[in-house]
C-alpha cells in the first residue's frame, strides 16, 4: 500500500505514525483540522517536523487542512489522489471533556468515521484502520480486558462516540467489503505527547513547581503504551483480517503513583499534588490482553514504562522553553 490517508496528522499518535509510515518509505496524505482542544502550536510543531522530516525520508507527505466532519472537504481529498487504504486517527479525545461537550465528539467521532467510510465506499478504497480506545470497556472488573468483552456500557460520550465508529465500520464492512482492523488504543504516552494527558502534565507542573492534579487516591492503575509501540502497532493493522479488534498495549499495568515516582526520579524534583475526587466516567484500572495483536498482527510492546518516562522527560527538557509557552490543557 503506496498512499495511505492519514486523518489527525498532526495529533500525538497520527504524527508517530505518519513518520514511520514515510520511514518505511510510503506516501502520506495527511489531514487535520488542527482544532484548539490544546494549544495549537503543539500540533504545528509536530507539523512542521513531518515537512522537513519527510524531505530527507523515502515517502512523500502531502498535507491538508481538513475536518473529517465536514463531508464535502473529505471528498474533495479523496478525489485528489488515490488512496490505497484510510488510518483514521482524527478524534476528539479526553473521558471528562466529553461530558462537558458531547455534540464536538458526535460531529468528529461518529460523524467523521461516516464521512470517511462513504468516500471510501466510492473511490473502493478497501482497507480501514480505525483508531479506538480501551475506555469502550467501561468499568470491567474482569483483568486483563479481552477483545471478546462486552463493549456495551461505555461511562461517557467520548467512549461511547468511539463505541459506535467500531459498529459503523462493521456495517461498512458488511455491505461493501471493507476490510476493517480496529485498534483499542490503552492510555497512550510519550515525547510531544498530548497535554491534556496525565503524564505530560505531570513533567511540566513538577518541572514548573505547580501542583499535578490526581484523582481519586492515585493507586488506580493503568496499562500505560509508549508511542513508538503504539504507532508500530497502527502500521501492522494495515494487514487483511476481515473485520477485527485488537488491544494495543504494554500488558503491565503501573500505579499512578508509581509513574509519578518515576518522574520526580528524573528531574530530581518533588512533586506538589493537589488531590481531587474520582470522576464518575474515570476507570479505576485497565489492562490490555494483547494476544490476538501478538498472534494476528504479529505486534508486541517493547518499550517498559521506565524507559518510555525516561525518553519523554529527555524531550522535555530538550523542549522545556517551547513546552513552558504553551498554554494549559483544559
Amino acid at each position: 500500500m503506496n498512499n495511505i490517508l492519514v486523518t489527525g496528522c498532526c495529533g500525538f499518535i497520527g504524527y508517530k505514525v505518519s513518520e514511520l509510515l514515510l520511514k518505511q518509505g510510503s506516501s502520506v496524505i495527511g489531514v487535520d483540522n488542527i482544532n484548539d482542544y490544546y494549544d495549537p502550536r503543539l500540533k504545528e510543531w509536530r507539523l512542521e517536523q513531518l515537512k522537513t522530516g519527510s524531505q530527507k525520508l523515502k515517502g512523500e507527505f502531502n498535507f491538508h487542512a481538513c475536518d473529517i466532519g465536514d463531508f464535502s472537504s473529505v471528498k474533495t481529498v479523496f478525489a485528489n489522489y488515490k488512496i490505497d487504504a484510510v488510518i483514521n486517527l482524527a478524534a476528539r479525545a479526553g473521558v471528562r471533556a466529553s461530558v462537558e461537550d458531547p455534540w464536538a465528539y458526535l460531529d468528529t467521532n461518529l460523524k467523521g468515521t461516516l464521512d470517511l467510510l462513504e468516500c471510501c465506499k466510492t473511490n473502493d478504497v478497501k482497507k480501514f484502520v480505525l483508531a479506538s480506545t480501551s475506555s469502550v470497556y467501561g468499568d470491567n472488573k474482569k483483568m486483563p480486558f479481552s477483545v471478546k468483552d462486552s463493549t456495551d456500557h461505555p461511562l461517557a460520550p467520548y467512549s461511547a462516540t468511539k463505541k459506535g465508529a467500531e459498529v459503523m465500520c462493521y456495517s461498512y464492512h458488511y455491505l461493501c467489503g471493507i476490510d476493517v482492523t480496529v485498534l483499542r488504543y490503552f492510555t497512550v504516552y510519550g515525547p510531544a505527547g498530548r497535554p491534556d494527558m496525565s503524564i505530560f502534565k505531570f513533567i511540566k507542573n513538577i518541572d514548573t513547581g505547580k501542583p499535578i492534579p490526581v484523582f481519586g487516591n492515585g493507586k488506580q492503575n493503568r496499562d500505560f503504551t509508549y508511542i513508538d509501540d503504539i504507532a508500530e502497532g497502527t502500521i501492522k493493522g494495515l494487514k487483511t483480517v476481515g473485520y477485527e479488534a485488537f488491544n494495543l498495549g504494554n500488558d503491565r499495568p503501573v500505579e499512578l503513583m508509581y509513574v509519578i515516582n518515576l518522574i520526580e526520579e528524573k528531574l530530581g524534583k518533588k512533586a506538589e499534588i493537589q488531590w481531587l475526587p474520582l470522576h464518575p466516567a474515570d476507570i479505576t484500572a485497565t489492562w490490555a490482553d494483547i494476544g490476538s495483536s501478538r498472534e494476528r498482527l504479529g505486534w508486541s510492546p517493547k518499550t517498559s514504562i521506565e524507559d518510555g518516562v525516561e525518553n519523554s522527560v529527555k524531550w522535555y527538557i530538550d523542549n522545556r522553553d517551547f513546552v513552558k509557552s504553551l498554554k494549559d490543557a483544559k
